[in-house]
């Protein structure tokens, strides 16, 4: 159906390799032109081998997730005559072990809406949260967790 391509960059710049205290700094680019400032996360290695500003693949991984349900949703609520004024998620990715494995075992969504015209009950916010997750194409393909917390 369709092909989705990321570019991924590091390089040593004659730094130590083999003793395990090269950077982990790299760069991300995208087929539109986005470049991102990536990095392992300073919770998986030393501060001083990483970059902190830079994206990790953790929170990449639950940034997708949270982009997904939020492009699935405002569309949904659009076509339900929903209108959404704004949309802010402080979604966060929870990392432990699962079969003997780290792994991000959870996502919780929590998408906080403002919306204007008609009001809209909880019950029906519910149930346009419950269709965008059901269509994500993101949650549709990891095996972790994923819940939704609307506030």
């Amino acid at each position: 159906m369709s092909e989705h391509l990321a570019r991924v960059h590091w390089q040593r710049d004659g730094a130590a390799f083999t003793d395990q205290r090269y950077s982990r700094a790299h760069r991300w680019e995208f087929d539109g032109g986005a470049k991102i400032a990536a990095a392992a996360s300073p919770n998986v290695v030393a501060p001083a081998l990483t970059d902190a500003s830079a994206v990790d693949p953790e929170e990449a991984f639950v940034a997708a997730i949270a982009s997904c349900h939020m492009l699935w949703f405002l569309s949904l609520a659009a076509a339900a005559g929903v209108c959404i004024d704004s949309y802010d998620d402080e979604a966060v990715g929870i990392l432990r072990q699962v079969d003997g494995r780290l792994a991000i075992a959870e996502v919780v969504l929590r998408p906080r809406l403002r919306i204007s015209g008609a009001p809209a009950s909880a019950e029906r916010i519910a149930a346009l949260h419950d269709a965008a997750h059901d269509r994500c194409f993101i949650a549709n393909s990891v095996r972790c967790g994923i819940r939704v917390e609307p506030g």
